[in-house]
């Protein structure tokens, strides 16, 4: 029961964080957020790592980046303006900040 309802839980806050995704991701996204690894974690906490994973990992290149060599935290600095402009396609007014820890 308390698994139906966190999955209720996290596509109610992903409506209304990403409220433009369109149905693919929305499906990746939510079942990413209900994943074993991020269960421990608030739901709207689950669901920006969700969110911004599959943004990282479908939409930019980010995984070619990795393949040539180069280390996480490069790749994600070479890929943060094109989450960015994801998130802003999907309707959501948050962004990941450079300068944030």
């Amino acid at each position: 029961m308390k698994s139906n309802r966190r999955r209720k839980d996290i596509a109610e806050h992903l409506r209304i964080l990403i409220p433009l995704v369109p149905m693919a991701d929305f499906i990746e996204i939510e079942a990413v957020a209900d994943a074993g690894h991020l269960r421990h974690l608030p739901v709207s906490i689950a669901a920006w790592q969700a969110v911004t994973t599959r943004a990282r990992h479908a939409h930019t290149d980010y995984d070619e980046l990795l393949e040539d060599g180069y280390d996480q935290d490069s790749a994600r600095h070479f890929v943060l303006d094109d989450i960015n402009e994801v998130l802003e396609r999907w309707g959501c007014t948050r962004r990941i900040d450079v300068n944030a820890d």
